[in-house]
C-alpha cells in the first residue's frame, strides 16, 4: 500500500488511471482533539482545508483532475463526516458557491462543524455569510500580498472591518511574512491570521525575486517555515499555519509526515492551529493527521 500523499510524486508516470478507488471508510470514534478558542468559537486545533477538494493539488494538471473527480459533492459530505468523527471539527472553505453543494447535505446530516470562508470581495461578504453560514471571513492570502505589493493594504483593512460589520470574526491571510507583520504593528482589529509556511507569492510581488524556475513551479523555499513562524510566535492573535506539508512535499512517508506536523507545532504557539488539505484517494489521512495532532498537539 503506497504511503499517504507520495502519490502525487508518482502520477506524472502513470499512463492512465480511469478508475476511481472505493471511498475510505468511515473513521472510528477518536480520543479528544485539542481545540483553541477563536472569538467566541472553539474550534479544532486541525482544521480541514480545502485544497484538495477544489482540485489544487500544487503538482501538475494530472493530480488536479485526481482530485477533482475524487471529490463530488457526496464524497466531500462524507469526507467531512469522517473528518469530524475524527474530531476534526473545522473546516476552511474557499467559495462558497462551490461549497454549497457538500455543505448543505454535511448540515442536513446533523453536522455541528465550523466553518471558516477564505474571500476576497468585500461587497459579497454578505452573501456570503448567508449562504454559507461560516463563523469567520478570511481575506485571501494571495490577494492579500497582492494589494499590500501594490500600496492598497487599506482595501484588506476595508475588507475586515466590512467582516466585523456583518457579524462574524474577520481574519487575513497570508503568504508573505511582512504582512502579517505589518497589520500586527498597526494594530488592526483582526481575530485572527492564517499564515503560509511557504512565501509562495514572491514571484509575483517582489520585482527582486526573479527565481529561474519552470512555469508551473511554484518557490517551497527551505527557511520560509522558520521565517513565517518567527512572526507567527510574535503576533498575539491566534494564528492558522497552512502548507505545512509543503503541498505534499514532505509527505514522502509516514515519519516525514510526523516531523512536519512536529516543527509545526514546536513553532507555532500553544493558542495557534493547523489547516491541512487532505485526499484520502488510497491512504485514510483524516486519521493518521488526527492522530498526530492528538499526540503532538496538546500544547
Amino acid at each position: 500500500m503506497p504511503n499517504r500523499r507520495s502519490f502525487l510524486t508518482q502520477l506524472a508516470g502513470l499512463a492512465t488511471a480511469t478508475a476511481l478507488p472505493r471511498i475510505i471508510g468511515a473513521a472510528e470514534p477518536a480520543a479528544a482533539m485539542p481545540t483553541i478558542q477563536l472569538g467566541k468559537h472553539r474550534i479544532s486545533r486541525l482544521v480541514a482545508g480545502s485544497n484538495p477538494i477544489l482540485g489544487y493539488s500544487y503538482s501538475g494538471a494530472h493530480a488536479d483532475r485526481h482530485m477533482k473527480d475524487y471529490f463530488t459533492p457526496e464524497r466531500t459530505t462524507g469526507f467531512l463526516q469522517n473528518c469530524e468523527r475524527a474530531g476534526i471539527i473545522t473546516h476552511q472553505f474557499a467559495d462558497p458557491e462551490r461549497a454549497l453543494p457538500y455543505l448543505r447535505p454535511l448540515r442536513e446530516s446533523g453536522s455541528r462543524m465550523s466553518f471558516l470562508c477564505l474571500h476576497a470581495q468585500r461587497e459579497k461578504i454578505k452573501d456570503a455569510i448567508e449562504q454559507a453560514r461560516p463563523i469567520a471571513m478570511v481575506h485571501h492570502g494571495g490577494a492579500t500580498d497582492r494589494l499590500f505589493a501594490e500600496g492598497k493594504a487599506g482595501l484588506v483593512h476595508d475588507y475586515v472591518k466590512a467582516a466585523h460589520d456583518a457579524g462574524v470574526l474577520a481574519g487575513v491571510s497570508a503568504h508573505n511574512p511582512d504582512c502579517i507583520k505589518r497589520v500586527a504593528d498597526e494594530g488592526w482589529d483582526v481575530d485572527f491570521f492564517m499564515t503560509c509556511f511557504y512565501f509562495l507569492t514572491r514571484k509575483t510581488v517582489r520585482k527582486d525575486a526573479e527565481i529561474p524556475m519552470l512555469d508551473f513551479g511554484l518557490p517551497f523555499f527551505k527557511d520560509d517555515p522558520q521565517n513565517m513562524t518567527q512572526v507567527i510566535r510574535q503576533v498575539q492573535q491566534p494564528c492558522l499555519a497552512f502548507k505545512i506539508l509543503g503541498a505534499g512535499r514532505h509527505c514522502s512517508n509516514q515519519q516525514t509526515v510526523r516531523a512536519a506536523f512536529k516543527f509545526a507545532f514546536e513553532n507555532i504557539k500553544p493558542i495557534d492551529g493547523v489547516i491541512v488539505g487532505m485526499f484520502p484517494w488510497f491512504f485514510d489521512e483524516v486519521s493518521a493527521n488526527a492522530q498526530f495532532v492528538r499526540e503532538l498537539g496538546q500544547g
